[in-house]
This record gives structure tokens, C-alpha cells and sequence, in this order.
């Protein structure tokens, strides 16, 4: 026997895996009506466009009982970054390339329909709550402004809900977005072999928790969930819901021990080697000339920023 119908806002990602799930939002839409909820369907030619129209309908007098977000982990910064604090609960149909933060959680992340049932058992019972981070000291209008972002209105902060990259990690982002060609995937191939030849340490200065701390590192991460990138355990300690953030470090090496490493990245094993340090902390305020932050994928803005988790701001369909 089902629950009451319910209204739910699905944000969909026409573009997510390249164009080649765009047939899950309309399924998606369908098996909730199925179900008798009421549904508001919303998508957009651009991120920036998709943004807009989804806050405009979190906004309205009758508040949603649920928004459900259909894409990668793109998608789920956007839903993250709107209803974080709010006490709308975040549903997750994972049609992305990384699906990181859906599989932390314990989605279904390569079964369409199984994401969807998932869904639906969900929105017959209580949400789970956890924890989601605070990003501030980004540019007021820019990345993490008021200007369609998914910041929620509030200039200079933005959330995120699964790790943040400021070494190697976001230079290849960076560096594949400021890339025309190709399109696709390989684009970060590319440019992760680019930025490989060009390895090296740089100075970080943090403060956790108030205590200051300078470091060498070649990859550094401030994460709240354990993997990024498809399935790289940077932090596999990290907890979702433990009210602390994992900051993963790995010290100067050189690149040949660096390629060597990676694969013990994906199986979490990396994490008794010696060049690699983890430190925990509430709030983390990291430093470094020239690094752009990423955070669930999504550009950020340049260093310097201070992360702050908030317990218990974000409420998920599990």
C-alpha cells in the first residue's frame, strides 16, 4: 500500500553521459506518476538555465516533498547546492559517467531500473540524513555567486556533498574544460596525460580546525564522501554522516612512483603507503597560489576557500 502522493520536482540532465541516457528523465517521470505523485518535470538546454527554473519551483508557496535529480554527479551538486539546509529531501537517479556520491550512498549505479525502484520504496519512508559541506571565500558572482549556480542565493558559498579536489585531480578538470576539442570523454585523457608530464608538488597552506598546517603535496582532497572519479577511494575512512572532513594528502614523489600509486587509489590500499597522510577536521580552510577547487566534478573557484561541514544539513532518498 503506498503513502500519500506526493509533489516532487525532477531536475533532469538531458546531456548526462554524453546524451546517451536522455531517454531516464522521461522514465523516471513516468513510474512516478504511476504511483499517483504529482510531478514537475524541468530541464534545460544549459546547467545555468536548469538551475533557475529548479529554484524557482523549490520556491513556490507549497514547498515539493521531494527533489529528484536524473544525471552524473553534475546533477547531484545542482540538487545538493538547492535544497541543502532546507529540509527537502534529495532523490538520485545516476545516469553520469563517475556517479560517485550515488554509490556512496548505496544507489544502484548501473541499473536504471533498479535506481528507479529504489526511488520509489524511498519515498515511502523517512529520508536518511547526513552531513554536507559549506564552501566560502569564492567570487561573489562567479563560481559559487548568486549568478545561477545552485548556491541557494547566497554569494560567495556554495555546497557540496562528496569531495573536493585542489591538486592534480583539479588541474586535469581545468584543464580539460579549457579544452575545444575532442569532445567526449578522451578530452580528459588527454589532458590528464598533459598534466601528468607536468607533475609536481606545490605548497599548500591549511588550517584545520583552527590549528595552522604547511604541506608539500602533489594531490590533496577534502572529502566528505570516499571516491571520486568513478570509483578512487582517496579518503575510504570517510564517513557520510561522522560530522568530520577526510583530508587526503599525498606528499612530493616522483612520477614514475605517482603512476605506480594510482591503481592503489582505486582499491583503497593507498592509504598505509607513506606518502600518504590523512588528517580530519570540521572546518578546513586550504591555500595554494594558482589551484582552482573542483567538488563533485564541478568547478569551484580559486584558492583560497574554507570548507565547513554542517552536520546533518542534507536529507537523501536511500
Amino acid at each position: 500500500m503506498h503513502s500519500s502522493p506526493k509533489r516532487i520536482v525532477v531536475a533532469i540532465n538531458p546531456n548526462a553521459s554524453f546524451g546517451k541516457t536522455r531517454a531516464v528523465g522521461p522514465t523516471v517521470v513516468a513510474a512516478l506518476k504511476r504511483r499517483g505523485h504529482e510531478v514537475v518535470a524541468l530541464s534545460a538546454p544549459d546547467f545555468d538555465g536548469l538551475v533557475r527554473v529548479v529554484r524557482q519551483a523549490l520556491a513556490e508557496p507549497a514547498a515539493p516533498d521531494a527533489l529528484v535529480v536524473v544525471g552524473g554527479d553534475g546533477m547531484v551538486n545542482l540538487g545538493v547546492n538547492l535544497v541543502a539546509g532546507t529540509g527537502i529531501p534529495l532523490g538520485i537517479v545516476p545516469t553520469g559517467t563517475g556517479n560517485d556520491f550515488a554509490a556512496g550512498i548505496g544507489l544502484p549505479t548501473g541499473d536504471t531500473d533498479a535506481a528507479i525502484r529504489v526511488l520509489e520504496e524511498a519515498l515511502e519512508r523517512a529520508p536518511r540524513v547526513i552531513d554536507a559541506a559549506r564552501v566560502s571565500g569564492l567570487p561573489e558572482g562567479g563560481e559559487g555567486g548568486d549568478g545561477g549556480d545552485g548556491s541557494g542565493g547566497a554569494p560567495g558559498v556554495r555546497w557540496f556533498a562528496g569531495v573536493l579536489s585542489a591538486g592534480f585531480d583539479a588541474a586535469v578538470n581545468e584543464r580539460a574544460n579549457g579544452m575545444r576539442r575532442p569532445k567526449g570523454a578522451s578530452r580528459y585523457v588527454i589532458a590528464l596525460v598533459a598534466e601528468l608530464a607536468m607533475l609536481k608538488s606545490r605548497r599548500y597552506a591549511l588550517e584545520i580546525d583552527g590549528e595552522p598546517y604547511s604541506v608539500d603535496s602533489c594531490l590533496l582532497s577534502i572529502a566528505n564522501n570516499t571516491t571520486i572519479g568513478g570509483g578512487m577511494k582517496v579518503a575510504p575512512d570517510a564517513l557520510l554522516d561522522d560530522g568530520l572532513l577526510d583530508v587526503f594528502i599525498v606528499k612530493p614523489v616522483s612520477r614514475l612512483r605517482f603512476i605506480r600509486l594510482f591503481p592503489k587509489v582505486f582499491s583503497g590500499t593507498h592509504k598505509s603507503l607513506d606518502v600518504v597522510e590523512f588528517r580530519r577536521g570540521r572546518v578546513v580552510s586550504i591555500a595554494s597560489p594558482g589551484i582552482v577547487g573542483y567538488a563533485d566534478g564541478e568547478r569551484f573557484g580559486p584558492l583560497p576557500l574554507t570548507v565547513e561541514l554542517v552536520p546533518g544539513s542534507l536529507s537523501v532518498l536511500v
